[in-house]
C-alpha cells in the first residue's frame, strides 16, 4: 500500500470514528428525553437506570462524546442524577483502560504493520517486553522534542487535562484516551484510577455546589 493510499484509509477510518461517536452520542441524548410527570414517575427511575447504563457502555467507547453526553444528562435530570453520572464516566473510563491492558502488544504492532506505519510497529515490539518504569526512560531518550519528554515524565497531569479538553473526541474522546492509557501500560491501576475520579469530579463537584433544577 503506497503512502499516499494510506493515509487515505487512515482518513477515512478517523472520520468514520467521529460520526459513529457523535451519532451514537446523538442517538443517547434524544433516549434520555423524557416527558416529566407525576404519572410517569415510575418510568422516570426505570429510565434514569436504563439511561445510566448506556451512558456507561457508550463512554467507554472511543471517538464518542462521553463528557458531553454527561453534561447533558446532568442538565435533563437536576441534582440527583448527578453521583449516578460521575460514577458511570468513573467505570466507563476504567472498562476502557481495563481492556487497552488486555490488548497484546503484538496485536498493537500488527495494526501498525497493516497501516504501514513501520516505526510505530518496531517501538511497540521494542518496548513489549520492558517494564513500566524502562518503558518510560526508553520513551524519554526517544523522544525528539522537548515537550514530548515533558509530558511523559508529567503523565498523569497530562492524562487529567486530556480528559477535559474541550472537545477530545476529535482524539478519541474519554474512551480512547482511557484505551491508549490501559495500552501504553505507562500508568499503574491504583494511579490511573486515582486520576480519573480526580479528574472527572470537577463539573459534578461545580453542580453539586451550585445546584441544578
Amino acid at each position: 500500500m503506497t503512502r499516499r493510499r494510506r493515509l487515505i484509509l487512515l482518513g477515512l477510518v478517523y472520520a468514520a470514528l467521529l460520526i459513529g461517536g457523535g451519532a451514537l452520542g446523538g442517538w443517547l441524548m434524544q433516549f434520555a428525553t423524557l416527558d416529566i410527570r407525576p404519572s410517569t414517575e415510575r418510568q422516570i427511575h426505570a429510565m434514569i437506570m436504563t439511561v445510566a447504563g448506556l451512558y456507561l457502555l457508550a463512554s467507554a467507547v472511543p471517538f464518542v462524546p462521553g463528557a458531553e453526553i454527561g453534561l447533558a444528562l446532568i442538565l435533563a435530570f437536576g441534582t440527583p442524577i448527578i453521583l449516578l453520572v460521575y460514577g458511570a464516566m468513573i467505570a466507563a473510563l476504567t472498562l476502557s483502560y481495563a481492556i487497552g491492558r488486555l490488548v497484546p502488544a503484538s496485536a498493537i504492532a500488527a495494526v501498525f504493520r497493516g497501516l504501514g506505519l513501520q516505526r510505530a510497529r518496531t517501538l511497540v515490539e521494542d518496548l513489549a517486553p520492558l517494564t513500566g518504569e524502562e518503558r518510560l526512560q526508553r520513551l524519554i531518550a526517544r523522544a525528539p522534542r522537548r515537550i514530548v519528554p515533558f509530558l511523559l515524565r508529567h503523565r498523569y497531569v497530562a492524562l487529567a487535562l486530556a480528559f477535559n479538553l474541550p472537545g477530545n473526541s476529535l482524539v478519541g474522546g474519554g474512551g480512547g484516551i482511557a484505551l491508549a492509557a490501559g495500552m501504553s501500560r505507562l500508568f499503574p491501576a491504583p494511579a490511573y484510577l486515582l486520576t480519573i475520579a480526580l479528574a472527572v469530579a470537577p463539573v459534578p463537584l461545580f453542580f453539586l455546589l451550585t445546584g441544578v433544577r
